[in-house]
């Protein structure tokens, strides 16, 4: 009942805050204008009188007429604007009925299809529940309250984050795992989850701040899974298939068979190393086995072999050119060569082949940020 007196004085106010300027007049005072032109006629016919008989010059006489039919043409004006101020009157009352016929409207609608008997539920009671009967948003609030007034509470910390990271929230994640590590200290199973918040936080690019945090966790936990299989990504995203399918390798060969992560391996594997890395869509550019081969020729030769398959890969791309790994391998040659500017148009002509604002647009961006270097204008 209480919701139903709120809305009727909350849609009165409305109403009557629009209705009473349109039911309101225009300000003007009544007008005796019948009489003003009856003594303006009078005035005419004494100045007729007058001139007839010579009490008053000619020239004057003009003059005075003048002055009179002045003052009745605004007689006649003040007429015309209480015409138009009747005019007005049926705007008016169509206004009225529509600004009536809004909440009725509304009113009966909501009567209809809306919820007016349920009660109402504050945040405080929803955050007092039973977290059986909460929802993960209400659960997650309620440890966002708690933290505000605890933020030295390392262990609320480390329960929010990987929440966080499932929610992919993933720069709350990444705040959340380094007040944890430095409130409660390091582990591997923090340092993992911070590194994959890290590379959630930038389009699922490994970057060299999420391999620090991976590299920490397999030192403080060697056997960590998550770190070891990002940090294979990481050399596949750097064109570095044969190393990366080698790590992911030797992670099958340490999983347990019943392991979450023996799945997310075999896929990459069959990505990286598998028939479908060697279809001809694929394209090919210099990888570690090519520079290693390279290593035993002569400085100059090595560079014009370098130079060469970086060309072809080059031009493969113009062909070819909706390959993301590909353009990511290319970023990288040129960067290994110490050639900025042919990176820059490598990324600009990449990105402008997928869209600015497109997924993989972000992912060579990011790619090339974690190489120190940023897309032109």
């Amino acid at each position: 009942m209480l919701f139903w007196v709120i809305a009727a004085i909350l849609t009165l106010g409305a109403s009557l805050a629009v209705l009473l300027p349109l039911a309101a007049g225009p300000n003007r005072e009544s007008s005796s204008g019948d009489h003003d032109l009856e003594v303006y006629r009078d005035q005419l016919s004494e100045l007729d009188r007058d001139a007839a008989r010579g009490l008053i010059q000619p020239a004057e006489a003009a003059e005075a007429r003048a002055e009179i039919g002045r003052r009745i043409l605004r007689l006649d004006n003040a007429d015309a604007v209480g015409k138009a101020s009747t005019r007005q009157v049926t705007p008016r009352l169509v206004a009225t009925v529509a600004v009536l016929a809004v909440p009725l409207v509304s009113w009966g609608v909501y009567s209809r299809i809306g919820s007016p008997d349920l009660p109402s539920q504050p945040l405080s009671q929803r955050l007092a529940k039973n977290p059986a009967d909460s929802s993960v948003d209400e659960l997650v609030a309620r440890a966002e309250a708690h933290l505000a007034a605890n933020p030295a509470d390392g262990r609320g910390w480390d329960v929010l984050a990987p929440v966080y990271l499932r929610m992919q929230r993933f720069s709350d994640a990444v705040a959340a795992y380094r007040n944890a590590i430095r409130l409660d200290g390091d582990s591997g199973m923090r340092q993992a989850g911070l590194g994959e918040a890290i590379a959630g936080a930038a389009g699922g690019i490994v970057s060299a701040d999420a391999q620090d945090a991976f590299e920490a966790a397999l030192r403080l936990d060697p056997a960590n899974a998550k770190a070891s299989f990002y940090l294979a990504m990481a050399l596949a995203q750097e064109g570095r298939n044969k190393e990366a399918a080698t790590a992911w390798q030797a992670m099958l060969g340490t999983l347990p068979p019943d392991s979450p992560w023996r799945d997310a391996v075999e896929k990459a594997l069959v990505k990286s190393g598998g028939p479908e890395a060697g279809s001809s869509a694929a394209v090919k550019g210099p990888d570690a086995a090519d520079v290693d081969n390279a290593s035993s020729l002569s400085p100059q030769d090595r560079e014009a072999m370098i130079n060469t398959m970086v060309a072809g890969l080059d031009e493969k791309l113009r062909q070819n050119p909706r390959d993301t790994e590909g353009w990511m391998r290319l970023v990288r040659s040129y960067v290994v060569l110490g050639k900025a500017d042919q990176a820059r148009d490598a990324l600009g002509r990449a990105i402008s082949v997928f869209g600015a604002g497109s997924d993989e647009a972000k992912k060579l961006t990011a790619f090339a940020a974690s190489l120190g270097l940023a897309a032109t204008e």
